[in-house]
């Protein structure tokens, strides 16, 4: 089913949160997935469903990514759109602050993808935009299959709904970390071990807020009977580790 206010949808299924003990077998009917099934399946995942997924299902990661103010505009106007659907449904669901949400998890991945060492081709939301046809060309290329004429033609610049949003949710020194690691990545350039070093002196800064947001949204969860605290705590524990 794809959400409300997105055009022709993004598609997500129940391994969005990973593919781990929680989701595989299925809890509901006991069906097992295994690695070699589906060495040539693709399944959105969310940055910290990656983090739980098992390595034996990863083989090639395609992460895609928007810069942080844009991003917190996207995600504020979902809330709003599921408001004003069921706004008695919206104002119980917990909330994490976007541009925290933006910075905890491209923080993660980062960590995730030098620890586990997977191979992975982030992109850019403005670049597949700005030349559909040659990103796909070469995400495909990358990928070693694929249509790429059919998977550009799926792409819709018109649709976008953001362009360079001003925001102040993020301490001006994040934010210039934050600033620079989307412009290294969207402009194709490595990450040298000095910039590394930055974020995780700035990820130290800025970890006792996430996890006090992230201490907040457990508990919220918890009173409204949802299932997802232990979840929620291993990520947690992921994303912080010692705090650094």
């Amino acid at each position: 089913q794809a959400p409300r206010g997105k055009r022709r949808g993004f598609y997500e299924s129940a391994l969005r949160g990973g593919i781990y003990f929680a989701t595989n077998p299925n809890p509901r009917t006991g069906a097992y997935i295994f690695p070699e099934q589906v060495e040539r399946h693709a399944v959105k995942v969310f940055i910290p469903g990656l983090v739980r997924t098992d390595r034996a299902y990863i083989g090639r990661v395609i992460a895609t990514m928007r810069a942080w103010r844009e991003y917190e505009a996207s995600v504020r106007r979902l809330y709003a759109l599921e408001g004003a659907g069921k706004p008695e449904d919206a104002a119980r669901r917990p909330q994490m602050d976007p541009a925290l949400e933006w910075w905890w998890e491209n923080v993660m991945l980062l960590r995730d993808v030098t620890t586990r060492r997977y191979a992975v081709h982030v992109q850019t939301y403005a670049s597949l935009l700005a030349d559909p046809e040659r990103v796909i060309r070469d995400t495909m290329t990358w990928l070693g299959h694929g249509d790429a004429k059919k998977a550009a033609a799926v792409i819709k610049p018109e649709h976008r709904h953001f362009d360079a949003p001003t925001s102040t949710s993020l301490e001006p020194a994040v934010a210039e970390v934050a600033d620079e690691l989307y412009a290294a990545l969207h402009e194709r350039r490595g990450l040298s071990k000095a910039f590394l070093d930055k974020v995780t002196a700035t990820n130290a800064e800025v970890a006792p807020r996430i996890a006090a947001e992230l201490a907040r949204l457990r508990q919220e969860r918890v009173a409204l009977g949802r299932g997802r605290a232990a979840a929620d705590a291993d990520a947690i524990d992921v994303a912080l580790g010692d705090g650094s």
